[in-house]
């Protein structure tokens, strides 16, 4: 098995202005304006796959999904999740656990933190157990704290699959 760090850091930012719905972990948002982005344009979902891919030493979003490349404009990001959970399993690898903070002064998202959850998770493959979304405000600073974007930032691990498992921890 080739090497891989085992543990990825994600982070995304995107402004307000896209044409909507606000869709954040896989979520419609009940906010009168989206995030401007190549595809859909979900924060959170992108902080994730970066994680993911990072974990398992495989890039970036960008590097799998260019935005200058058409076949990924007005993409469902839970589309390319899915892709990059294709890429890590066919790697040999599956996600450890997944650990995400969306920064946001509006909208209010706790109603929504639930289902963001569970949506990462189905996509993801794993137990709910193993997803964690947590809300927080910038307390008025930044482009957040103006209003003016949303940010999320992301870390998730992998592990070997199958007999890999034993393997991998009696090398340690």
């Amino acid at each position: 098995m080739r090497p891989y760090p085992g543990v990825g850091l994600g982070l995304d930012v995107h402004r307000f202005g896209g044409p909507g719905p606000l869709r954040l972990g896989g979520v419609d948002i009940d906010h009168p304006v989206g995030l401007v982005g190549h595809s859909d344009g979900d924060v959170l979902l992108h902080a994730v796959a970066d994680a993911i891919l990072g974990a398992a030493g495989l890039g970036d979003l960008g590097e799998h999904f260019p935005p200058e490349d058409e076949r990924w404009r007005g993409a469902s990001s839970v589309g390319l999740l899915a892709r990059v959970i294709e890429k890590v399993v066919e790697s040999g690898l599956r996600i450890g656990g997944v650990d995400a903070t969306v920064v946001a002064q509006e909208p209010r998202l706790q109603p929504y933190r639930a289902r963001m959850a569970e949506v990462l998770a189905e996509v993801i493959g794993c137990p709910l157990g193993l997803v964690s979304v947590k809300l927080k405000t910038s307390d008025g600073l930044g482009l957040t704290g103006r209003g003016e974007g949303v940010a999320a930032l992301a870390v998730a691990s992998v592990t070997p699959i199958g007999p890999e498992v034993a393997e991998y921890h009696e090398g340690s």
